[in-house]
């Protein structure tokens, strides 16, 4: 089985307003107070970005890579409401959301599952969580993570195959998700993990024991951390380490980062400590532009029917003008690089081949 996995999808403000239906402009931000001066930064840096796009014009080559790659899983994370409340939650300070007359443009990039379990999907109310989660149904795209109650928010995303997978999320404090916004018995949320702890960790573990059956291939996507920043700390580390070992998680698929953050194998499992952003509309912002949130990696995963993991590649893109091209071949090292010198400690080196694909070079570490 080839399973993909991105980082954040975020469709809203400036990205809706290149769409044909783009929701009401008015921004409660500290410093940009209209969507469509995200569209004008994108313009000082790369030229004229067209409006009205068709569905298939923000992910670009991206389309072409999957037709070539063929994954027969996706899976994102959603990180923007897809609504007209103006149920704004206030304090927040950055409010995303997108049209729903503008949902079609998630059908051309045709993912299975997106967690919902993040900072954003609050953004206008419960409201506006209850519409995210009904459009995506008619799109046909499972959401995991957020619901209706406790219980449905801690429930997997199932998914038939060989192996058969189960697909968990949840957010943490730590990407900027207030507590408040924890399911309860009788109240819309998402799944929030509090900690770093281990008691975390065995509660996951008794969580994913009620759904797991031999041979199934757990997968759990968390959105952690800061915005910024490459370094994975000994406490990331340590509990991604113990998902592993104790709840026996084989995918840690981790998001919130707005570039891409290292990767690790761990006992022939998977951590993905930060996917990076995939669609966003940072083009044009100078700040943080050292960290290059600009190169954006699509990740395929292959696996044995046995849930062993035997392949990982990394292609990589480069947000242009509101939409994914195919990055420069000098980018693309860069990033190699960068990704080979923040993560020396975890073990994992990267190489390069046909010019945009990154790849684990020392493939021993994949179990035969």
């Amino acid at each position: 089985m080839r399973i993909f996995f991105c980082g954040d999808v975020m469709t809203g403000r400036g990205i809706d307003q290149i769409l044909p239906s783009p929701s009401k402009p008015t921004l409660h931000e500290t410093f940009i107070k209209d969507a469509r001066d995200y569209v004008f930064l994108a313009e000082s840096v790369s030229g004229k970005v067209p409006r009205q796009v068709a569905d298939e014009y923000i992910w670009g080559d991206a389309l072409d890579v999957w037709r070539q790659r063929v994954p027969d899983v996706k899976i994102m994370n959603l990180e923007t409401t897809i609504t007209t409340s103006d149920d704004l939650m206030e304090g927040k300070g950055v409010n995303y959301r997108m049209h729903p007359q503008n949902k079609s443009v998630l059908a051309p990039a045709n993912f299975q599952v997106a967690s919902v379990a993040n900072n954003h999907i609050l953004d206008w109310g419960h409201h506006g969580l209850r519409d995210t989660l009904a459009h995506l149904r008619e799109l046909g795209i499972q959401a995991v993570g957020a619901g209706e109650n406790f219980d449905e928010v801690r429930a997997p995303v199932i998914i038939d195959g060989n192996p058969r997978l189960l697909i968990f999320a949840l957010a943490m404090e730590s990407s900027g998700v207030p507590f408040e916004w924890a399911a309860s018995a009788e109240r819309y949320g998402i799944f929030i993990c509090q900690s770093l702890e281990l008691r975390e960790v065995h509660g996951l573990g008794e969580l994913i024991a009620k759904y797991r059956l031999s041979n199934d291939l757990v997968i759990l996507s968390v959105h952690w951390g800061g915005n910024w920043g490459y370094s994975v700390s000994q406490e990331e580390c340590a509990f991604a380490h113990a998902l592993i070992d104790v709840a026996k998680v084989d995918v840690v698929h981790g998001h919130s980062s707005h570039h891409a953050r290292p990767i690790e194998i761990y006992k022939n499992k998977l951590i993905i400590y930060g996917c990076g952003d995939f669609i966003n509309d940072y083009e044009g912002i100078r700040q943080n532009s050292q960290y290059r949130g600009d190169l954006v990696l699509m990740y395929f995963s292959d696996w044995s029917e046995s849930g062993q993991l035997q392949n990982l590649e990394m292609v990589c893109l480069q947000v242009h003008k509101m939409k994914l091209r195919l990055a420069p071949s000098e980018d693309v090292v860069w990033l190699k690089d960068r990704l080979n010198r923040e993560g020396k400690s975890l073990g994992v080196a990267l190489g390069v081949k046909d010019q945009n694909t990154l790849f684990v070079s020392n493939n021993h570490l994949f179990r035969k």
